[in-house]
């Protein structure tokens, strides 16, 4: 005697060895024996053996029209024995009647099961409901096939072009243009992004880089909703100054200048005049609101994305001609020792009279010219020669402003390497299409008009930030303990030192217009401006405020993925660069030791760090000749081959270990989030590193 039973919704047959009244031994063909209780034992039969049995039971089941079974079967429970008898005969032999057993069980849709070889028929209603989202499967399972099918062949479906960027970095691995991608992946024997990249979906590398950012980080687009600009206090007094920004030609968002008074009197008073939006712009209205979303203006080489409308950028900038709401630091200095003596904060009117770009003066603005009048440079424009004398004072300030802080940080700055200015040919204010001629030209860091800004601006920070502390109101400070290894700059809301600048308290509020921070500290500022003792009550945020912690952690992440992608961009452009003047060899200097035998080096005149194979043991320091292997825009990767050694190993020796701002990133996998490996959408999301 033979039977078939049940073993955890598998349906097994073999002989019946031992049989007891609530269970029994029987033996499967491989041998094993299993013990059965009697309940899972759902037919007993002498013939045909156990496995032809299910062999034409499978058969059977392949055979049975479920629409008509559904008709035969009883409204109230049946078992499957009885419905064999309803559909086949009276007299259905025991393979018909496995058969429907079978084809029962693998139906849900039109029976349900009630128990151990029990079932009932499903409603009308909800069979009809089965069916339809049974015939939607395979129409979209069909309409992934075929999507996949295109992708193999070098092509791309719209839709999957359309969600492009949300299938590679933030997927539903449930819908059908993501599983398309995968499946054409296996099928291809692809990695998804090359896959992708072959079949047309990625229009250009700068718009994939450009696309994702958007994605990433401005999903709804870069435009701004209907906003009225504000307009600033008519009250403000006008300054009586004669103020001058210093900027880069591509600024517009011209945050602050600064002004001189008092020179050959004994004592001088430096104005730095900061751009005052925060006299209008109010804590929790609409403009904030969109400040507090994009939290700073975006740059990249030859476009950015601002983070407050125009319109409200074109009342506050300090634009040459105008006398624009600022708020003040006044700094009083000792002119003979240079000596600060006092601080006062005002909110005003600051006129401007030029905005002096540094991009088009620095080659005239030497320390030989503005040490010694004699000094006469060709076609120097007559606003910079008005200012020569403030100039020459402000650059004698700012380098002994950059000497005591040196003291205090243990160690002089260095800038031993320039900034790198990039122009693109023909853009203009246009948003790049990547096929522009890229302009790189370098600026030395620590150029006088670039030094007198800069300790300017830490004046300012550093004042404002004590003032902030001195009257009990919170702000947003950056500070950093101590200038040793791993030890980095934080935001907080405490006045803490700032070792790496070497002041005793740090809060950003120089740039209003272009970073959140700014802008509330700003507003804590003007709440001390006003209201002196018992500001703390009047400004905006309070101690302990959760709402501060909430902005320093939202610019945190925000602000490095801007500094993320222009560092990208950048490197965009440089690989543009190379290949657009045929660059196929450059000379470099180690600065570490690399991964897999190579070594990471730095190109002496670009902004450009690469791996380079083909020595070992080279020292830090050394300079190298090398060549260019092949570019790949969409990692943004390049890598070179040593050619040579320029400099005498005899003469070289290990600088060190590598400084923190020299740990630059190289290029690598682009981490998506296909996964060809998940057999469903139910798997998690995990990144992929896809060599392009």
């Amino acid at each position: 005697m033979h039977a078939l039973f049940d073993d955890a919704g598998k349906f097994l047959a073999g002989r019946i060895l031992s049989e007891a009244e609530s269970s029994a031994q029987i033996e499967l063909d491989s041998g094993k024996r299993v013990k059965v209780k009697a309940a899972n034992i759902l037919l007993k039969f002498d013939k045909p053996a156990p496995a032809e049995l299910l062999a034409q039971a499978r058969d059977v089941a392949a055979s049975i029209e479920l629409p008509l079974a559904w008709e035969f079967a009883p409204e109230d429970e049946f078992g499957f024995a009885d419905l064999a008898r309803e559909y086949f005969s009276a007299n259905a032999p025991v393979a018909e009647q496995a058969g429907m057993l079978l084809a029962l069980y693998e139906a849900p849709h039109y029976f349900r099961r009630a128990g151990k070889g029990r079932f009932r028929k499903a409603p009308a209603e909800i069979l009809q409901q089965a069916l339809a989202a049974i015939e939607k499967k395979k129409q979209v399972q069909a309409q992934i096939e075929a999507w996949a099918a295109e992708l193999a062949a070098g092509r791309c479906p719209q839709p999957i072009r359309e969600q492009l960027y949300k299938i590679l970095f933030r997927p539903d691995k449930n819908a059908p243009e993501y599983k398309a991608v995968v499946e054409a992946s296996r099928t291809a024997h692809q990695a998804p992004l090359a896959l992708l990249q072959a079949a047309g979906a990625i229009d250009s590398p700068y718009q994939f880089h450009w696309k994702r950012f958007l994605f990433e980080n401005f999903p709804k687009g870069t435009g701004f909703p209907p906003l009225a600009a504000p307009q600033p206090p008519q009250d403000l007094p006008l300054a009586p100054v004669q103020a001058y920004s210093i900027d880069d030609s591509a600024t517009t968002e011209i945050d602050d200048a600064l002004s001189v008074q008092g020179l050959g009197t004994g004592t001088v008073t430096l104005g730095i005049h900061i751009a005052a939006p925060g006299l209008a712009i109010q804590p929790g209205g609409d403009l904030d609101k969109v400040g507090r979303q994009r939290l700073s203006t975006v740059y990249m080489p030859g476009y950015k994305i601002t983070m407050l409308p125009d319109e409200v950028v074109q009342i506050y900038t300090l634009d040459a001609g105008r006398a624009n709401p600022a708020v003040s630091l006044y700094v009083t200095i000792d002119e003979a020792t240079l000596a600060i003596t006092g601080t006062e904060t005002r909110l005003e009117r600051v006129p401007v009279t030029v905005n002096l770009r540094h991009d088009q003066l620095d080659h005239i603005v030497t320390e030989a010219w503005l040490q010694d009048a004699s000094v006469q440079h060709e076609n120097t424009p007559q606003p910079l020669l008005d200012l020569r004398e403030q100039l020459s004072f402000l650059h004698r300030l700012a380098k002994q402003l950059k000497a005591g802080r040196e003291q205090v940080r243990g160690k002089p700055e260095t800038f031993n390497r320039p900034d790198y200015n990039f122009r693109l040919e023909g853009n203009g204010k246009a948003e790049p299409t990547g096929s522009e001629t890229v302009r790189i030209t370098t600026r030395q860091r620590g150029a006088p008009l670039d030094l007198i800004v800069a300790e300017a601006a830490i004046v300012a920070n550093s004042t404002w930030g004590q003032m902030l502390a001195e009257h009990g109101v919170p702000g947003i400070y950056r500070s950093q303990a101590s200038l040793a290894p791993g030890i980095k700059v934080r935001m907080g809301t405490k006045a803490l030192p700032h070792a790496g600048i070497g002041v005793k308290s740090y809060a950003w509020a120089t740039s209003p217009l272009r970073r959140y921070v700014d802008l509330v500290n700003q507003w804590q500022i003007i709440a001390c401006a006003r209201h002196g003792k018992t500001a703390a009550l009047a400004a905006p945020f309070k101690p302990k405020d959760a709402e501060l912690f909430s902005i320093i952690s939202s610019f945190d992440a925000t602000y490095g993925a801007y500094n993320g992608y222009q560092a990208g961009m950048e490197r965009f452009w440089t690989l543009k660069y190379l290949q657009q003047n045929q660059v196929a060899e450059l000379d470099a200097t180690v600065i570490k030791d690399g991964m897999n035998g190579d070594f990471l080096v730095r190109a002496d005149t670009l902004p450009l760090v690469l791996p380079v194979l083909g020595a070992q043991g080279l020292p830090r320091g050394a300079r190298v000749r090398v060549k260019l292997g092949a570019i790949d825009e969409i990692t943004l990767d390049v890598n070179g081959t040593l050619l040579a050694r320029l400099d005498d190993p005899a003469d070289q020796s290990d600088d060190g270990p590598v400084d923190e701002d020299e740990e630059e990133a190289v290029a690598g996998p682009i981490a998506i989030a296909v996964d060809i490996d998940e057999t469903d959408g139910t798997g998690t999301e995990a990144g992929a590193g896809q060599p392009g």
